[in-house]
């Protein structure tokens, strides 16, 4: 049985039922619909926590799924998961890929600028200040394109690029 009707969290139910009407009403292919219904399900797993059927779900979603757009915010979430799972380095390959797809996702690239930053702070630990000033480049990059992308989002971003001389 699909999660969506397995659900009994009230907003998730409405949300399934909207879903539902929307995907009958709005001309769209049969994979396609089945791309959304594992998409959904994986949001439903992810936000209870249970990420290995997620990730099933999104990866089963990415087979389906041929529009760009729409892969991109599945590659996000799987991305997110990973990012939760502190695999960083699985975590950067999903945000790269779903800005690939979708250059103005700024929420994938302060995630990827995120994980850079700490990198490097992990790098300084280590005593590579070298390495540490390579990773906080990285971030200020990705930083940058998220703050072009949505000015006034990122303040603590956008202010460490000033403090740290990397705002040109």
């Amino acid at each position: 049985m699909p999660r969506s009707r397995r659900n009994g969290n009230f907003i998730d139910k409405t949300f399934s039922i909207v879903a539902n009407i929307l995907l009958r009403i709005i001309p769209t292919t049969s994979g396609e619909k089945e791309a959304f219904s594992y998409y959904r399900d994986g949001m439903s797993a992810q936000s209870e926590g249970n990420y290995a059927e997620a990730l099933q779900n999104y990866y089963e979603a990415t087979r389906l799924e041929m529009d760009p757009y729409d892969r991109s915010y599945i590659l996000y979430n799987i991305g997110l998961i990973h990012t939760s799972n502190g695999e960083h380095t699985k975590a950067l390959e999903y945000y790269f890929r779903a800005v690939e797809r979708n250059p103005f996702l700024p929420q994938a690239l302060n995630n990827m600028a995120v994980i850079c930053h700490y990198r490097g702070e992990q790098a300084i630990g280590q005593g590579d200040s070298e390495l540490a000033e390579a990773w906080f480049d990285h971030a200020a990059d990705f930083w940058k394109q998220a703050i072009a992308l949505t000015p006034g989002n990122y303040i603590e971003a956008h202010n460490w690029l000033k403090i740290t001389g990397r705002l040109k």
